[in-house]
């Protein structure tokens, strides 16, 4: 099918806001039983100075922010790609690649929060990223 790259892209970009949407449930869930618990002040949540909240707490928020950092990149190149009509396979499977490294990235910081794991998987994400960027300006030149 001519349209399967196009549609590898569509799903990844579904998949990456579905795990922003888990991250901020998960982010939820923590907040309310830190709460529920008395490990935070509820009026800590009016101003969101959470410095005296448990560390889950303050990962999984963390967490929820970087959903809005280097996947922003992410969002805009398939957008781009798929305007220009530039969707290749590689670029697909790059992006596919992109939202799993991501996922795993999530899994490890909410999870063990082993740091250089961690940081290895981001990296792994952002070679991910910049082979998207390069298919595309590839196909341009």
């Amino acid at each position: 099918m001519q349209h399967t790259p196009l549609l590898l892209v569509i799903f990844a970009m579904f998949g990456q806001t579905l795990l922003t949407l888990l991250v901020m449930f998960i982010m939820g869930k923590r907040r309310f039983k830190a709460a529920k618990n008395k490990l935070v002040d509820k009026n800590a949540f009016k101003t969101m100075d959470l410095t005296t909240a448990p560390e889950d707490v303050i990962v999984a928020g963390r967490n929820f922010s970087n959903q809005f950092e280097i996947p922003m990149l992410f969002f805009v190149v398939c957008v781009l790609a798929i305007a220009l009509n530039k969707v290749s396979w590689v670029f697909a499977l790059s992006t596919v690649l992109f939202v799993i490294s991501r996922l795993v990235h999530s899994y490890i910081h909410l999870s063990t929060n082993h740091v250089l794991m961690r940081y290895r998987t981001f990296l792994i994400g952002c070679v991910f990223l910049i082979i998207q960027w390069a298919a595309i300006i590839f196909t341009l030149l």
